[in-house]
């Protein structure tokens, strides 16, 4: 730091000159970012208001199903037929009607399959299912079949595929208000879902030759039409999941008679289909909200994979004003449930297994779930259904209403790494809670994937956190999103781009979105200002479709925060942040006092004089001619500069008597003042947080919001008067703001060591993988392989 002493007359109009801001010049963009969106956003109306929330002529459509299906276990084949119940509450006149047909999907050659890119590498080769994914999907003659589509009175109504869509024409134009009955008749083949990757499907376990079915996207579904898009019949590629509109189900599902079924909604025919030992834990369960009750145990369903049975059973269930349905089906599945109370309100928790999952999924799966109700919940509304599963096989992570599927399987021997048990946290977390967002929050994610993901990925991560204070929570830390913002701009795209047209697809719709509300909640807007326009976004939009304008305007609306500069920041753009601590100049204020100015001029003289020459000249200082002869002495030879005198002190107290109360404290201080020299980098605006750390062991943080780069958004100056001296300020101390280069965030600038790993040559790329940390104690201790057992409560 560079020390600049300065007179304290006229302190008052200094100071404020100091803190003056230079008007920028116009090459800046500062004005620019700091702008309203304006234009950007869709101008208000009737139907989205400028608040954020809906009009006063919003509306939806809805549509409610009768579905009766039936599972061929044999043949991993799916038959059926619905009947839909379609209201045009829009104020247009419809002359047909857009079905999604998301099977359509795995047809060899549909959109979706004939445009995913990719190379084959020479060392790693090429996997069989990547090799034979267009031969598999034409052998088993994946796609719907479209058998039938009637109206009510029975007669032929005409349709027309266009690969995952299907329009299906009216005979007379459905007038706004009126509704409309379909039926559609239809069969597919159920897709492998590890080797085709997708969202739904079975998973076969050769060991015992059985099946667990996860089934989604199964049926034809009424596309959205709404103010924004008229029909969003964009095709399902793959990427972008999918618009819905809510409405009433009841689902009939025929299966072997030996299978438990799990889906949507509430179990119609409880009496039909479970014995009286599984009704009469289920009625346990009702009185047990802390821990899982085993309605079917592994024993159970270890035998029923040894026993298959004959015969069929129909389960009915009954959802209502849901986005969408799905079911999971095996005769290997232990079911486990909890009846919490969610604010004021009982809601079944429930997961569904099989005893590869175990331990892991019976100590935790079914807690999560509970919990995940209970920390959204809190964050936005009181969780409105009846029930919510977690069902494991073969889908890694997918959501529908009140049914999540995830992944993360322990070894054979039922040990796990922490990372398995990490997964499983998050996944159920992220995936029960989908059940807000987007199952209840309705947004499009055919156009905008991070509405329900990056909403869901900070959720998550907050109810991560509440389980465990240590849980490494790194979709919603600052830090965590640095490697991404880091990479070339070239390969990024504005989080705010379509869903089948984003690029790392993780970090943009996931991460960035999540990491940034975190960063509003904690540095920009604060927890109470934040959680209560959150809350309010999702009380506004509960069953209803937002956009992101109504999310943009709801949080600013609620909370009294202007919040465009960080929209088209964080959201509009892929500029980084990278703040540089360029300089510190210290000035400190000189009180007069001829005590402490003569003091400060001795020492300051002493350390100029304290030369190598005149240390080494030290020893003959005797011997000088001043020394030997006194005659060569005169006034100056013992005149003392840095003495106080009586003339002195009188100047001094003369020049108090001028000054007023709190001018004389502040005189007497020796306050110091650091001039600040910062440079905005990586081009997005964002809060300045600096820490000093005093000479005395103590410290203090500075906060500055973003809007100090508002007239000048490359470089600033600011002042900071304390009365300590300050030995180290560090930029971001905290990681608040994703900060990608903190070697530039320290004053005087701190060196860091880089690491050398010390290291024996080792043959072939990669060390030797050994045992989880689980089998390593184990093998330790002793202990053999343990069986699979699940760890929750047995009735």
């Amino acid at each position: 730091m560079t020390k600049k002493v300065f007179w304290l007359l006229g302190l008052t109009a200094f100071s404020l000159s100091l803190q003056a801001q230079t008007p920028a010049p116009s090459t800046y963009n500062a004005n620019t970012r700091f702008e309203q969106l304006g234009p950007v956003l869709p101008t208000p109306n009737t139907f989205r208001t400028a608040s954020g929330a809906p009009g006063r002529d919003y509306f939806q459509q809805r549509a409610d199903y009768d579905i009766k299906a039936e599972l061929d276990d044999q043949k991993q084949h799916l038959s059926a037929t619905e009947t839909i119940t379609f209201f045009n509450r829009s104020g247009d006149e419809l002359r047909y009607l857009w079905l999604q047909l998301d099977q359509n999907l795995f047809k060899p050659n549909s959109t979706g399959n004939i445009t995913r890119t990719g190379s084959v590498n020479a060392e790693r080769g090429i996997s069989f299912a990547q090799a034979t994914a267009s031969q598999t999907a034409a052998q088993k003659d994946y796609g719907y079949k479209i058998t039938a589509v009637r109206d009510k009175a029975g007669k032929p109504l005409k349709f027309t595929i266009n690969e995952t869509m299907m329009r299906v024409d009216l005979p007379a134009p459905l007038a706004p208000g009126q509704s409309v009955v379909f039926s559609v008749d239809w069969n597919f083949n159920i897709v492998d879902a590890r080797s085709t990757g997708a969202r739904s499907g079975y998973e076969f376990f050769p060991q015992d030759g059985n099946y667990i079915y996860e089934m989604a996207q199964w049926f034809p579904r009424m596309c959205a039409y709404d103010d924004v898009n008229g029909w969003q019949n964009k095709q399902f590629l793959g990427q972008g999941e999918f618009t819905l509109i809510f409405g009433n189900y009841k689902v009939a599902i025929t299966v072997p008679s030996d299978l438990v079924v799990g889906a949507s909604g509430e179990l119609q025919n409880a009496a039909q289909v479970l014995t009286a030992t599984q009704l009469k834990r289920l009625e346990q369960a009702k009185g047990n909200d802390k821990n899982p009750t085993l309605i079917v145990t592994q024993e159970e369903a270890t035998a029923a994979e040894k026993n298959k049975a004959t015969g069929k059973k129909t389960w009915i269930y009954k959802a209502d004003n849901v986005r969408d349905f799905a079911f999971a089906a095996s005769r290997k599945f232990i079911w486990d449930a909890m009846y919490p109370s969610v604010e004021g309100k009982r809601v079944w928790a429930m997961s569904l297994y099989p005893k590869e999952a175990n331990p892991l999924w019976g100590q935790y799966s079914t807690r999560l779930v509970a919990h995940t109700l209970k920390s959204y919940s809190a964050r936005t509304f009181a969780y409105p259904y009846p029930v919510a599963y977690s069902v494991h096989g073969p889908v890694g992570g997918m959501e529908y209403p009140m049914m999540s599927f995830n992944g993360a399987r322990p070894e054979a021997d039922g040990t796990y790494s922490q990372g398995t048990k990490n997964f499983l946290i998050s996944v159920v977390i992220h995936e029960v809670g989908h059940n807000f967002f987007p199952m209840i929050v309705n947004s499009d994610e055919r156009q905008w994937s991070w509405m329900d993901e990056g909403l869901n990925t900070f959720l998550e991560g907050l109810a991560c956190l509440e389980w465990d204070p240590d849980f490494p929570a790194t979709g919603i830390s600052p830090q965590g999103i640095v490697p991404y913002m880091k990479t070339d701009a070239k390969v990024q795209v504005p989080i705010m781009s379509s869903s089948d047209n984003i690029m790392q697809f993780g970090p943009n719709a996931y991460t960035k979105p999540g990491t940034g509300l975190n960063i509003l909640r904690e540095t920009v807007m604060g927890r109470e200002l934040f959680d209560y326009a959150f809350k309010e976004y999702s009380r506004r939009w509960m069953f209803k479709s937002p956009t992101p304008a109504d999310f943009f305007r709801t949080m600013e609306d609620a909370s009294g925060v202007d919040l465009d500069w960080f929209w088209k920041g964080w959201f509009y753009g892929v500029e980084p942040v990278d703040q540089d601590l360029v300089e510190v100049e210290w000035f400190q204020t000189s009180s007069q006092n001829p005590e402490v100015v003569k003091a400060e001029a001795r020492a300051e003289a002493e350390r100029r004089n304290n030369t190598i020459s005149k240390q080494r000249d030290a020893a003959g200082r005797n011997q000088t001619v001043v020394a030997q002869d006194t005659t060569m002495r005169d006034f100056y030879n013992s005149y003392d500069p840095y003495k106080v005198t009586e003339a002195d002190r009188k100047k001094y107290q003369d020049y108090l008597a001028t000054l007023s109360d709190s001018e004389r404290k502040l005189a007497e201080s020796q306050q110091n003042f650091y001039t600040l020299k910062l440079k905005n980098k990586g081009g997005m605006p964002m809060p300045v947080i600096i820490r000093m750390e005093f000479e005395d062991g103590t410290d203090s943080v500075a906060r500055f919001p973003a809007e100090i780069w508002r007239f000048n958004d490359v470089q600033i100056s600011k002042v900071i008067s304390t009365n300590k001296k300050v030995k180290q300020w560090t930029l971001d101390p905290f990681m608040e703001i994703a900060d990608i280069d903190d070697s530039n965030n320290s004053f005087p600038p701190v060196a860091k060591p880089t690491r050398l790993q010390l290291f024996k040559q080792q043959q072939g790329r990669f060390g030797p993988q050994g045992p989880n940390p689980m089998q390593q104690q184990r093998q330790q201790n002793g202990q053999g392989t343990p069986a699979r057992q699940g760890t929750g409560p047995r009735d």
